[in-house]
């Protein structure tokens, strides 16, 4: 990804993680904080719903999904667990290794059950995880309310998916758990009045009015934010969209996606396939957090040398330049890199004749290490 793009004046920077509060105390908070009560509410209000269907034949295919209605039942039972184990044993680099199964012979009615006793484990998790615990999900580390949250967000959807194979297609749950889960874990989806289409339509379940439904999506569980911007990784499967004419599961401001971020998606999808992608080592989206529309895209060309050296670049529409926006994600990104032993020296290669971009890097606390004929090298080192 090319050094490209002409910015103005930055705002306050810092790459900080939305941690929010912990469900320590269990009780519900702000918007976008999702504690334990919120868990418990979610598993009373679906499985109400999913026993009145527990009738009928839950054999065949869940409603958008290859699994049976009983086998997505098994799975959101095996996502309360999962969650909760990551927290109770502090897991920072991959799930617990365990699987979770229904006894041969249980009944739809038995495995609503199943849900109340794994989500109740859940919620416990939630309000006795203290402040500062951060566990890894491969949506990004989290504390006790981003697994809250999770927790909900698959609760929410998936008896949504099993009620509608099974003939209730209009169910709906609580606007303000809608809300509540989109601040937290969606916070570069545009809104609409109504929360629960808006997430159906963040998760690939509908379509919204001026908006396509996306080819790819995800959430962020802990995306880097700034005084006005979201930086969104992204994955291989997102990067492989954007190189192919897709929008990476981001809605775009006109002029979107560039050129050159559709180049850096290629790059993340060829590093997965050679086997030398790293987590957080390769592209962001950047999204503006006022209007939740990308801008373009910030990041790595790989994982830090044996020396500790980064190359960084970023790409920006053209009708996003001149307000601050690139240098005040590349601060952001250079604060995420240097919170990490493996990163000693950030470098940026810009083209001789790119004065905007000059520009960028030198605010961003860049300082020039060489120049050639065509283009200069900036270099930033960890203080």
């Amino acid at each position: 990804m090319g050094i490209m793009g002409s910015t103005g004046s930055t705002g306050s920077t810092g790459a900080t993680g939305a941690t929010g509060t912990t469900g320590a105390t269990g009780a519900t908070g702000a918007a976008g904080v999702i504690a334990a009560q919120d868990v418990d509410e979610a598993v009373a209000v679906t499985a109400r719903a999913l026993r009145g269907v527990a009738d009928r034949d839950w054999t065949g295919p869940a409603a958008g999904l290859e699994w049976s209605c009983y086998d997505t039942a098994v799975h959101i039972a095996g996502d309360f667990t999962g969650y909760a184990s990551q927290l109770t044993g502090r897991s920072t680099d991959s799930y617990v290794p365990f699987q979770n199964s229904a006894e041969p012979g249980t009944t739809p009615a038995g495995l609503v059950r199943v849900i109340e006793a794994t989500g109740g484990l859940l919620s416990a998790a939630v309000r006795t995880t203290p402040d500062g615990v951060r566990a890894w999900h491969p949506f990004g580390m989290a504390g006790a309310d981003g697994f809250a949250a999770m927790g909900v967000v698959e609760v929410l959807l998936h008896t949504y998916d099993i009620l509608g194979a099974l003939d209730v297609p209009d169910w709906r749950p609580p606007d303000h758990l809608c809300a509540r889960v989109l601040d937290r874990l969606f916070p570069h989806v545009p809104r609409i009045d109504d929360p629960w289409r808006t997430l159906l339509w963040a998760t690939g379940r509908t379509d919204l009015e001026g908006l396509p439904r996306p080819a790819v999506w995800r959430w962020y569980a802990d995306p880097l934010r700034t005084e006005r911007l979201l930086l969104c990784e992204v994955t291989p499967r997102s990067g492989a969209d954007l190189h192919g004419g897709g929008d990476g599961g981001f809605t775009w401001t006109d002029g979107g996606p560039p050129e050159g971020t559709r180049f850096a998606g290629g790059m993340v999808a060829k590093a997965r396939e050679a086997g030398t992608y790293r987590p957080g080592w390769g592209t962001y989206a950047i999204v503006r957090a006022s209007d939740r529309r990308a801008l373009g895209a910030i990041g790595f060309h790989a994982a830090p040398d044996a020396d500790g050296r980064a190359e960084v670049g970023y790409d920006l529409v053209e009708g996003a330049r001149g307000h601050g926006y690139a240098t005040e994600a590349l601060r952001a990104l250079a604060d995420w890199a240097f919170a990490r032993s493996e990163a000693t020296v950030l470098r940026a290669t810009v083209d001789r004749g790119n004065a905007p971009s000059h520009g960028v890097v030198a605010r961003a606390g860049f300082t020039k290490a060489a120049e050639g004929e065509d283009q200069a090298v900036y270099e930033l080192r960890r203080s």
